[in-house]
């Protein structure tokens, strides 16, 4: 009898390989993943790219680096202690003569520098300098929006996380013990879901001064209640399963069952919730932003843009491209979740 060669064995692949082909197939989620994570790296990257700052100063022979130290305006050449301004003329003069030079970023305004020798009045249209203008405090409209998204991603990931781990801990509990302690969490979390959300957090922010920290906390008290559901669920199919009940005749302790056993059968619809949970963490923020309750004042903000578009009809510019850059961010979410969806739903079959 010929016995099989290795060239010919069909190499068996694991789960969670076939659901990332199955993932990669999908061009749209795909590429939709690349750019978001392109766009997340360059914000997180945001000092490097988008700085009144230059990266690197050479003047009179000495090397400096103004994003790491602050130099007073007599290091070169003005006539004052105070932090260089790096927008003055007479300053970007002197970095420019003989053999100084300064390496600038590709976007020479931070998300809070005001330009005081600017040509046009507040807000003004896009120009050379300004590439998408300014807002209605001077602001740089492109640092505004990258630093904004900034925000918005991290504080959507931290949300989300939270989120998470309060959904899981909690339908893991109800799904595994069932009786009386479903029950009780049943009638908790219709208790606590009738609790008014936003009049809660007009009361918060009227006795504590606004944080992100304070936002987070109180919007991941709410935010966790619709995966809990979608992990209950999992848990009471998955607990009735022969795999489970053999795990229990062999002595292993509940937990080892919860953590080894049910919760990794149990994670499609965790990772499918993910890509809609941080957009809708997103979109929150911002509207909350927009109503005035959300980040504390002078962080960037894409609601407060959208505001500022409101108030300023007239400063198409601002309420334009705020709108492109959430509706963009939504969008590849979007996209990711649909992607991912399909590539962890085992009725898809491998092609």
């Amino acid at each position: 009898m010929a016995l099989m060669s290795p060239a010919a064995t069909p190499i068996s692949l694991s789960p969670s390989r076939r659901a990332w082909l199955r993932f990669k197939r999908n061009r749209l989620g795909y590429w939709s993943l690349l750019i978001f994570c392109a766009l997340v790296l360059v914000s997180l990257c945001a000092e490097l790219v988008s700085n009144d700052k230059p990266l690197i100063v050479r003047y009179e022979g000495q090397t400096y680096f103004p994003l790491l130290k602050d130099y007073p305006e007599k290091t070169f050449g003005g006539d004052f202690e105070t932090p260089t301004d790096y927008l003055d003329p007479f300053i970007q003069q002197r970095l420019s003569t003989g053999s100084n030079w300064a390496l600038y970023t590709l976007n020479r305004y931070g998300p809070n520098t005001l330009n005081y020798f600017a040509k046009a009045p507040n807000p003004s249209a896009p120009t050379g300098d300004n590439w998408l203008g300014t807002d209605d405090r001077g602001r740089d409209l492109l640092a505004q929006l990258l630093y904004g998204f900034r925000v918005s991603v991290l504080f959507g990931l931290a949300l989300t996380t939270t989120g998470v781990l309060l959904g899981v801990i909690t339908g893991a509990i109800q799904g595994f013990f069932g009786g009386k302690t479903d029950l009780a969490f049943q009638r908790f979390i219709e208790i606590w879901g009738s609790m008014p959300e936003l009049y809660l957090l007009i009361i918060f922010s009227a006795v504590f001064a606004p944080s992100i920290a304070l936002l987070l906390i109180l919007l991941s008290l709410f935010g966790w209640m619709g995966l809990s559901d979608y992990v209950r669920a999992e848990f009471l199919r998955n607990r009735q399963l022969d795999y489970v009940k053999a795990a229990r005749a062999l002595g292993v302790s509940n937990s080892q069952i919860i953590w080894r056993h049910i919760l990794p059968n149990s994670l499609t619809p965790v990772v499918t919730f993910l890509p809609f949970r941080m957009s809708g963490a997103i979109l929150a923020l911002t509207s909350l932003d927009f109503l005035g309750l959300g980040v504390p004042p002078g962080t960037p903000s894409l609601g407060e843009l959208l505001s500022q578009g409101k108030n300023s009809i007239d400063a198409w510019w601002i309420s334009l491209s705020t709108f492109g850059v959430l509706v963009v961010t939504l969008l590849l979410l979007t996209f990711m979740g649909d992607a991912l969806r399909d590539a962890l739903d085992p009725r898809k079959a491998d092609q």
